[in-house]
């Protein structure tokens, strides 16, 4: 399809550079295909749910993934660079988009966590070897160190990767070291949050038990790509890059029973439907899955795992946008954007939120 299909005017006022306070104060558009949009709040979600559902929440936890460092070349100055860890690869080893990309070249060495006059050997940073370098001002980064030991390094000299569109307006703070994890994280590996799940709260979860709602976790690593732009003109040209997911053998047998009771599967976020999605077979039900998925959701994909979807509100030509598109239709994504914004949503990352129900097959 064409990318441009999915554009849309969005005024630089609607986007959220804080979240809204308390996490389930937050507004709530349901969306159902055929039918006006409704204006609600997240904390109604679980009223807008029926005993018997399921929802499935992404319990990754994000790490301090923007890393600052020098490059170091025999016979050249060092140059201040700057690497977003998007994908782990081994022990040692990580796939980043770099600035500047194209002053970087195979086999450079870099140090992290340093300023620009410290020597190479200098304790209290990490050193890394440029292994490859890909298009785009991707490479992959084979550090000195490994394992835990690696993780401690990044979380000490790393920041938190927040998205270029507020980064870029206001600095990050320590405000954000919570704002920007789900209430519920706990497997690192993310360079960007499942925002849908920031807006749930320790009181929300309980009335989501209290209605006889279950609650189920699935993993996926978020990678920076999720924040890259659409630079193809028609979706089939698009490369999708690949994020970590895991769905265990429990977790797939009782959300299969769910359905099998009548209940519905809902996704908390566009990273759980699909990571869902990407362990479903033909007939939607739900396998094991432990691995790397690039699956691209766009208008003509079946959808056959998930019955709901909660996402916040996503930016024009995003990949993102084209998954909603995919899930309830793009004319009434279109009219919900329309809506949203011309009753004041909030979008974006620390944006309200939306409840999606699909478009009939």
């Amino acid at each position: 399809m064409r990318v441009d299909l999915f554009d849309f005017e969005l005024p630089e006022a609607s986007i959220a550079l804080r979240p809204p306070v308390p996490r389930d104060a937050g507004r709530l558009l349901v969306v159902r295909p055929g039918a006006p949009p409704v204006d609600r709040r997240v904390r109604d979600l679980a009223g807008l749910l029926r005993a018997g559902d399921a929802l499935v929440f992404n319990d990754t936890r994000v790490i301090p993934a923007r890393l600052a460092g020098i490059r170091h070349r025999p016979g050249s100055p060092g140059l201040r660079m700057e690497a977003m860890l998007h994908l782990r690869e081994a022990p040692d080893r990580w796939r980043a988009f770099a600035r500047p990309g194209k002053r970087l070249a195979r086999q450079d060495r870099v140090s992290f966590g340093r300023h620009a006059s410290s020597a190479p050997c200098e304790l209290g940073g990490l050193d890394a070897t440029i292994a490859e370098k890909g298009e785009g001002g991707e490479i992959v980064l084979r550090f000195d160190l490994a394992g835990p030991v690696l993780d401690e390094a990044i979380a000490r000299i790393g920041d938190l990767p927040l998205p270029p569109y507020i980064a870029g307006k206001r600095a990050t703070d320590a405000q954000d070291a919570t704002d920007y994890q789900t209430v519920y994280a706990r497997a690192p590996g993310a360079v960007a949050a499942p925002t849908a799940g920031l807006h749930f709260s320790d009181a929300l979860l309980a009335d989501i038990d209290a209605a006889g709602i279950t609650r189920h976790t699935v993993t996926l690593h978020v990678g920076a790509g999720t924040f890259l732009p659409v630079k193809a003109e028609d979706t089939d040209d698009h490369r999708m890059h690949a994020e970590i997911g895991i769905l265990d053998r429990e977790a797939a047998e009782a959300l299969n029973a769910v359905r099998a009771r009548g209940g519905r599967i809902v996704a908390v976020g566009t990273t759980a439907l699909r990571l869902l999605e990407s362990a479903a077979d033909a007939d939607g039900r739900l396998h094991p899955f432990s691995g790397p998925t690039e699956i691209f959701i766009t208008p003509g994909t079946r959808i056959r795992a998930v019955d709901a979807l909660m996402t916040n509100f996503h930016l024009p030509r995003s990949t993102l946008f084209m998954l909603v598109s995919a899930f309830s239709g793009l004319e009434t994504m279109r009219a919900a954007y329309a809506h949203a914004i011309a009753s004041g949503y909030r979008f974006y990352s620390y944006g309200d939120s939306s409840l999606l129900f699909p478009a009939a097959s």
